[in-house]
């Protein structure tokens, strides 16, 4: 699996947060979920709904996630995690 261009996944993300529904499936090769906003609370939080989130890859390889944490027509929060991405290509070098 390649690494995807940041990007492409930020409108794909995207198209999805418009269409407020939930999906599941594979993008560019790895596994992605989108879930939209919802009034309900989160448990055990002080959030007053369920913030829209979208989230791709596989965690201890390479994962990125968007949150609309402050309300549907906000800017999203990003998370990246690629710091074991180096180690991996590293170990699939040929000798």
């Amino acid at each position: 699996m390649a690494v995807p261009n940041l990007d492409e996944v930020r409108k794909f993300a995207l198209q999805l947060h418009l269409a407020n529904r939930y999906w599941h499936g594979e993008f560019m090769g790895w596994d992605a979920e989108y879930n939209p906003e919802s009034p309900l609370p989160p448990l055990d939080s002080k959030m007053s709904f369920t913030p829209a989130n979208f989230s791709m890859g596989e965690s201890g390889i390479w994962f990125f996630s968007l949150m609309w944490e402050r309300g549907r027509e906000a800017a999203s929060s990003e998370f990246l995690d690629d710091r074991n991405l180096e180690q991996i290509e590293m170990a699939h070098l040929p000798a």
